[in-house]
């Protein structure tokens, strides 16, 4: 089995792995998965722009509210 030759700064794998930019990529993806659970949302049901986005405010509110104080 051959092994590949380390490439350094030309390419491949990062050599570091940066914590907060991982965390805040998580965080963001992770309320695109949860605004997707609506389907009108992930399916852009409505077409003018303005009601599709009053769709995600109202969808992006809901879990918000739902969440417990702290």
């Amino acid at each position: 089995m051959a092994t590949t030759p380390r490439r350094g700064t030309h390419g491949g794998r990062p050599s570091a792995f940066e914590e907060d930019i991982y965390r805040n990529r998580n965080l963001v993806e992770r309320c695109f998965a949860r605004l997707k659970q609506f389907r009108a949302i992930a399916t852009r049901f409505d077409k003018l722009a303005d009601r599709h986005r009053a769709e995600i405010v109202v969808a992006a509110l809901i879990p918000w509210l739902r969440e417990p104080a702290r």
